[in-house]
């Protein structure tokens, strides 16, 4: 299993936070490499706003050409550049110059995102009309040593299950999966 990318720019961390841009981002990861064409289809966008959005990723080395997979010089095809995904610090990422403000709009978004996920996994009125839509928490006695190991263990299967289905397959849609490991929180929090 390939290690993930350390992120230690702020200015990438914004650039991460935005939230079409995270959304390409999973596309990617999901599908493998693809065009703005691709990305204005799936998330219903117009091709120029893909394709900006595509262009700043590349411009903080998120995403890159992926030449191999273009039909001619004209077709510009984009892939990850980190395929193994990042790690984010949001301690160290704080301390940087810009990086208090960068890390308090990337934890604004993220926990807004959270929040939207639960919420839409309870509602029995779901917009797309089908799908699976599943939420499950358990309780585990582990040391921090086994939920690193937990953790670990289940990115790889999910990361054997992206290798499994990455591509176009017209009869797949992009499913979410997020996984949270942490310490049973203290009744008072």
């Amino acid at each position: 299993m390939a290690e993930p990318q350390q992120l230690n720019d702020p200015r990438v961390l914004r650039a991460l936070a935005h939230p079409v841009r995270g959304r390409i981002l999973d596309e990617i990861e999901a599908s493998g490499p693809v065009r703005a064409a691709d990305i204005a289809r799936e998330l219903q966008i117009p091709a120029n706003q893909a394709s900006f959005h595509l262009r700043q990723l590349a411009k903080y080395g998120l995403v890159e050409e992926a030449p191999e997979e273009a039909h001619d010089k004209r077709d510009r095809v984009w892939r990850s550049a980190a395929p193994a995904g990042y790690t984010v610090r949001l301690g160290q990422l704080e301390k940087a110059p810009g990086g208090r403000a960068a890390v308090e709009v990337f934890r604004q978004n993220k926990k807004a995102w959270g929040h939207h996920l639960v919420e839409r996994s309870f509602d029995t009125a779901h917009p797309e009309g089908s799908g699976v839509f599943s939420f499950a928490d358990h309780a585990l006695k582990l040391t921090d040593e086994e939920a690193i190991e937990l953790f670990r263990e289940v990115e790889a299967l999910v990361e054997s299950w992206g290798e499994r289905t990455r591509g176009r397959d017209p009869e797949g849609r992009t499913y979410l999966l997020m996984s949270l490991v942490q310490p049973y929180p203290a009744a008072t929090e």
